[in-house]
């Protein structure tokens, strides 16, 4: 089965990368999970029966789901298994939220699943249509621009963390940048200004590209060098704790290039302000 050469504005390039990097990212997640032996983003709590076969089963999943992810026949279906892992992690953060619901660093694990969710959403309707061809069904299009909005809240709360935890933000960025607390601010009201043009539908996919290229550095930037650094930062111990935020960068990366790569490139009468995919030429309007 081949994919077609533009999928209603989507070029098979498009579907192809952004496949690409969510199989990536979600094999480097069952690695991680494998290595350390814990459920991420949010642990499974201690009272579960046969706790340690069930992450160690998820895990393996995700892999053979990463795999499948890679083979034209089984994408849809390895999409839907990865995003359902994402949502049971989602599930799993809510008890820690709720505790404490005004804390926005209680609801960071819950954030951290929803946002690769958004991205398994997006890359679900990229393939269901990459597959299929031409003809965008009403539930697609209603999924799409959910799984957007979606992602688009969680660069809202992002920003936000990095307004009410400057002080710590700051300590992450980089020591050969000047004045890291102005940095700290500034790339917590991009991410607040990025959320909010994807979900008021403002030229989203320059929003969700500035997203995608600031989680992107900031695992390059911040989580890499931190491996090397002499002596380590306090935030970057012990070695699962680099690990993990290492790994989790990466799949919020994925998920923000998979966001980026949905929207298409034409303007239109989209409620959201922008064609979500492009008719291909010669086809009735």
């Amino acid at each position: 089965m081949s994919l077609p050469s533009a999928v209603r504005g989507v070029p098979v390039n498009a579907v192809v990368v952004a496949r690409g990097l969510f199989a990536l990212a979600s094999a480097s997640l069952a690695f991680l999970i494998l290595a350390f032996g814990r459920w991420v983003p949010q642990p499974v709590p201690a009272g579960v029966p046969l706790r340690e076969m069930v992450i160690y089963a998820a895990a393996l999943v995700i892999l053979l789901a990463s795999i499948g992810l890679c083979i034209v026949r089984t994408a849809v279906a390895s999409v839907v298994t990865l995003g359902a892992y994402q949502a049971v992690s989602a599930a799993l953060a809510v008890p820690q939220g709720l505790a404490t619901p005004q804390s926005l660093g209680a609801w960071y694990p819950f954030f951290e699943a929803v946002t690769p969710l958004a991205g398994a959403g997006v890359l679900y309707v990229m393939l269901r249509r990459a597959v299929r061809g031409p003809g965008a069904a009403p539930a697609e299009r209603t999924t799409l621009r959910v799984a957007q909005s979606l992602f688009g809240v969680t660069c809202v709360f992002y920003g936000a963390s990095h307004f009410a935890y400057a002080s710590y933000t700051a300590t992450l960025v980089p020591t050969w940048l000047p004045a890291r607390l102005v940095v700290a601010y500034a790339t917590g009201a991009c991410h607040v200004a990025a959320g909010l043009a994807i979900i008021l539908g403002i030229v989203p996919r320059a929003a969700a590209a500035l997203e995608a290229t600031m989680m992107s550095l900031f695992g390059l930037v911040v989580w890499v060098p931190s491996f090397f650094a002499q002596p380590r930062p306090s935030w970057a111990t012990p070695a699962a704790q680099r690990w993990s935020e290492l790994v989790v960068t990466f799949v919020l990366a994925a998920a923000a290039w998979a966001v980026t790569l949905s929207f298409g490139r034409e303007p239109s009468a989209h409620p959201s302000g922008f064609r979500l995919l492009r008719r291909p030429s010669g086809a009735p309007p």
